[in-house]
């Protein structure tokens, strides 16, 4: 399996990796331990990101209800003279 830029990188990607056998090269083992290690990172990070995603969305619900209706809604500012400056 070879990576292609411009697709994400998912935790099925890395476990599904495979690589050409060399007469020199890396412990096979040690490679496929690392690689289940990255991909449940990602596992745990994507759970994370979803959760926070949840979680802001809940927020923002909150902070719209809590928020009032600026159409029909006028500050008065009694302190502030016509100008614009504040009176002495």
């Amino acid at each position: 399996m070879i990576y292609r830029s411009g697709q994400r990188l998912l935790p099925h990607h890395v476990r599904a990796a495979t690589f050409d056998v060399r007469q020199r090269g890396l412990d096979p083992d040690q490679v496929y331990d690392f690689l289940r290690q990255v991909a449940d990172e990602l596992d745990r990070l994507s759970r994370d990101l979803t959760t926070t995603k949840t979680e802001a969305e809940r927020i923002r619900q909150t902070v719209r209800q809590w928020q009032p209706n600026p159409s029909g809604c006028r500050v008065s500012r009694p302190w502030q003279a016509s100008n614009g400056r504040w009176p002495r």
